[in-house]
């Protein structure tokens, strides 16, 4: 009789989900007696050992396991032969760590087990199931979203990385339904990643609602009839047996043939002889240490290795733990931080601040750390907000040191070329310290580090970064701060929280540099993180410091002129509607439009109100002019708000000048954005647009200078697709767009048109990134038969780029990235994706290669000129797409655009040789619109 019952808990760990993130999460490693790789295994077995040793309360297992996938092909391959055929094969070098990763667990003394035919998720569900049948408790150690259909009645899952529990309440809150209903709405909304087909257009939340309003699959499927929606009821109907198939992959089986029992899980203490041998085997000295001085053994000897011990980067290893952080407030206490500093060589740093924008926020404390677990705070200008005098909280807090004393006791080690500094966006920081005189240099980012490695796969925040390879969820910001009107700013915080909060954001970069730092070179971007992401940050920091003079008067004037013109279009959109309304009214547009109007289209949202959106009026601009006329009410409307109005309130006080923000890692294929204000979107295809740059000037004496790459990416196209008409266009020195419209639009060069030309321009943008007839209609306001025969005309003329095009994409399925000329990667996680994602995947990844590389030669440009024009009474103040705009003397400006023009034109030697010239477009004025 089985011994398992009432009272017992058994934990089931999903052992894919830890030797993948193992895998990901460190560095590469290899055994130094034969060179065998062992990073997977090393990370494995730490975090075996920390669950089996952590802290578990009342959840503390009685009953342990560990479940693997015993091969690739089970009974659903038998179902559906494509299922999980999308996968992509396992990393060479993670192949042979599998088998060690079994032996772990064997020598851990934890059960160790996996079943051929069948997923490791069919083991759990079946174990899940008897446990549960036998009145015990289940903890499933896994965020796999497969698994949660079994959470309820004593079952719950616990995502070991986020230490997050996982009940009924979490998988609603995933779904949108709870556990007995999530197959249903799997089996809708189907799986990329595991290639379950089901059905199409129909997503997760989609499905959650049609399963929540009919009850389950099977009655939404006999009553599909009753759905209004008709592209839905369509699916439905016609994808039914390819949804009950969807189905029947995703439901786990409970009943999987099991050759042991639940008491065979039984937790069991480790033979130490058995696990130490295993531990020396793999050379883990370091954990072969700590395990036996736990387990009260002599450990064994292990031949001596590379320090630090390969086997534990101190970034796993050390837990997080904020009551060990140092609050300093004394010049004595931060020598010694000083002092570490100069041992190590290196130092983590971080800045808390009253704001975001660093040109007016003032700093409020430092943070800093010398080894994982090792970090302080020093306060410098916390206010005291308890104090009831005169002042109020404007009184600085006691206990905290004097800032004057702080800047001088950390300049010489922030400045110190022998120390790195390292940091989480340390542009921020950078920018905070120069005002207060401190030039931070030399640095190393965790953002740009993740940036160069995992552009396309996730964000490059602090928290998702720690979330994802630490494994540890950061003290929030917002319960410090608060929200709405009662928000404070950070040197409202207490001082003890302060230090709880500051000092782990320097812990958490530091482990993320020491984490992040050797995969640079493992898959292979250490150019570009050093050559690329780096040395841009000290470049961009100056550029956004020194900013740009902008022309209150001019701004006031353009707004005052939109309005007007606002109104006079207001006033003919009145004539063709036949009546007055609000045009800036959604709601009363689209009455205009599909009731009174009758125009094909409308879509009614769930207020019920019609869709106006840009694309609807796009579509409707082919055929209607009212709609033309609101899109141009919108465009003015927007530049009012965004630009003219907007842009005066971006003039900083002190100098008069607007100072944009780069963020680095703002796109994916290495395009900088710009923000606070966004001086990259500022339209030059209409006059209105082009007028705005008027009001940005040059301070008396000086002018602006810009110089622009002509054609930069069609010439990168030209040279990647190899294209000789492209080439030899370029060579000629021909107007491409001239040329491109001359054929299309059977006109003379002779006799082209602005407006020609920019048919042209949007044809040879749009197709060599994938845009469909549909969109070019949109963009040239033609009708979409007429946008594809030009589509159609133009691959007929260059064949090479649809090769290209078709390349790329294999490419891309093939790795799961493309890549620019220089080397940096964009990863491509939905190139696979079934349904509306397809398209835009495929687009993007056309697009990528191009478009990063043009990105990867300006940065290059950028890098290299602060140099070039040092002496020179010349600034570099923005960077806008293809364009760099300059701020220099009036008897400097020649000598400027000569060097800056040499500097950009040859910034791809000796990396890359295009075998297209790259040429820059000169142009100086007293504004940015003569200028450019």
């Amino acid at each position: 009789m089985s011994k398992f019952g009432k009272g017992c808990h058994l934990h089931l760990i999903d052992g894919s989900a830890f030797i993948f993130r193992a895998y990901h999460a460190l560095p590469p490693l290899t055994r130094k007696s034969d060179g065998m790789p062992i990073g997977a295994v090393s990370g494995f077995c730490n975090m075996l050992q920390r669950y089996v040793d952590g802290d578990h309360g009342p959840d503390a297992p009685t009953h342990l396991a560990v479940i693997f996938d015993k091969g690739s092909h089970t009974f659903r391959n038998d179902m559906y032969d494509l299922y999980k055929a999308n996968r992509e094969a396992m990393p060479e070098d993670l192949r042979p760590q599998i088998p060690l990763t079994r032996q772990a667990t064997e020598a851990f003394n934890i059960a160790c087990k996996e079943l051929e035919g069948y997923e490791a998720d069919d083991i759990i569900a079946t174990l899940a199931c008897q446990a549960r049948q036998a009145g015990g408790r289940v903890t499933i150690v896994s965020s796999d979203k497969d698994l949660m259909q079994l959470v309820g009645d004593g079952v719950e899952m616990l995502d070991a990385m986020k230490n997050k529990r996982i009940d009924r309440e979490g998988v609603f809150e995933k779904f949108g339904v709870y556990p007995e209903r999530v197959v249903d709405v799997q089996a809708l909304a189907g799986d990329s990643v595991d290639n379950v087909p089901g059905a199409p257009g129909i997503g997760i939340k989609t499905a959650a609602l049609l399963i929540n309003e009919f009850g389950d699959l099977e009655t939404l499927l006999d009553r599909a009839e009753e759905i209004k929606q008709p592209k839905r009821r369509e699916t439905l109907i016609e994808k039914r047996d390819q949804i009950e198939l969807s189905k029947r992959l995703v439901q786990l089986d409970c009943e999987t043939p099991l050759d042991f029992t639940l008491d065979d899980l039984e937790l069991r203490d480790p033979d130490p002889d058995k696990l130490m041998e295993f531990l020396a085997e793999m050379e883990f000295r370091t954990l072969t240490k700590r395990i036996a001085d736990k387990l009260g053994v002599e450990p064994p000897v292990i031949a001596d290795t590379p320090a630090p011990a390969a086997d534990e980067p101190q970034a796993e290893d050390i837990p997080f733990d904020a009551s060990k952080y140092e609050c300093v407030r004394a010049a004595a206490a931060l020598r010694k931080w000083i002092d570490q500093a100069y041992e190590r060589g290196w130092l983590a740093v971080d800045t808390e601040t009253t704001g975001l924008n660093e040109m007016i926020a003032d700093l409020v404390g430092i943070s800093l750390c010398i080894e994982p677990g090792e970090a302080c705070y020093i306060p410098l200008t916390h206010r005291d907000g308890a104090s009831d005098d005169l002042f109020g909280s404007d009184a600085l807090a006691e206990g905290q040191m004097p800032l004057d004393e702080a800047l001088e006791m950390l300049k010489p080690v922030l400045e110190d070329p022998s120390i790195l500094k390292v940091g989480q966006n340390m542009k921020y920081d950078a920018k905070i310290f120069a005002r207060y005189g401190v030039d931070v240099a030399p640095i190393d980012d965790t953002m740009l580090m993740s940036y160069a490695m995992h552009a396309g796969e996730h964000g490059h925040g602090m928290d998702t970064l720690s979330e994802r390879y630490l494994g540890h969820t950061p003290i929030p910001i917002k319960p410090l701060l608060g929200s709405g009107k009662s928000a404070i700013t950070f040197d409202k915080v207490p001082i003890d929280e302060a230090t709880a909060y500051a000092a782990e954001d320097a812990d958490i970069t530091l482990r993320l540099w020491k984490l992040f730092k050797p995969q640079l070179h493992r898959v292979q971007v250490t150019t570009v993180y050093e050559t690329l992401e780096r040395p841009l940050v000290p470049v961009l920091a100056e550029m956004e410091m020194h900013g740009i003079k902008v022309d209150r008067d001019v701004l006031s004037r353009m707004s005052n002129a939109f309005a007007q013109k606002m109104a006079g279009l207001e006033a003919e959109i009145h004539e063709l509607a036949g009546e007055t309304f609000n045009v800036g009214s959604p709601a009363q547009l689209g009455e205009i439009l599909f009731d009174k109007m009758g125009l094909e289209g409308g879509k009614k949202g769930k207020t019920g109100k019609y869709s106006t959106g840009a694309d609807v009026l796009e579509d409707l601009a082919t055929e209607h002019e009212l709609p033309r006329r609101v899109l141009d009410w919108r465009q003015l409307s927007k530049l009012k708000s965004t630009y003219t109005d907007a842009l005066q309130t971006h003039i900083n006080p002190d100098t008069g000048r607007v100072h944009t923000s780069y963020a680095i890692t703002g796109a994916n294929t290495g395009r900088l954005a710009s923000t606070d204000p966004n001086l990259q979107n500022i339209p030059v295809r209409t006059e209105e647009g082009r007028r705005i740059r008027e009001a940005f000037i040059a301070e008396p004496g000086n002018v602006l200078v810009s110089l622009d790459y002509s054609q930069i990416e069609l010439r990168i196209l030209a040279h990647i697709a190899d294209i000789p008409a492209l080439k030899q266009a370029f060579a000629d020195g021909l107007d491409i767009h001239a040329m491109t419209a001359s054929e299309m639009f059977d006109v003379p060069l002779d006799e082209m048109t602005p407006e020609i030309r920019r048919k042209a321009k949007a044809i040879n943008f749009g197709v060599i990134y994938g845009i469909s007839g549909f969109g070019l209609a949109r963009n040239l306001r033609i009708p979409r038969a007429e946008a594809q025969g030009f589509i159609d005309r133009y691959f007929e003329r260059f064949p090479g780029i649809r090769r290209y095009m078709d390349d790329t994409i294999a490419f891309a399925k093939e790795h799961g990235y493309v890549q620019t000329l220089f080397g940096r990667k964009i990863h491509t996680p939905e190139i696979n994706a079934k349904g509306p994602h397809a398209g835009f995947a495929r687009r993007a990844a056309i697009n990528a290669p191009i478009q990063g590389t043009a990105a990867d030669v300006i940065r290059r440009a950028m890098v290299r000129m602060p140099e070039a024009i040092d002496g020179l009474p010349a600034k570099m103040l923005l960077q806008v797409h293809d364009e760099l705009l300059f701020e220099v003397a009036e008897d400097a400006v020649d000598q400027t655009i000569e060097i800056a023009r040499d500097v950009m034109e040859n910034a791809p030697d000796p990396a890359v040789k295009l075998d297209v010239k790259l040429t820059v477009d000169a142009g100086k004025g007293d504004n940015w619109a003569e200028a450019h």
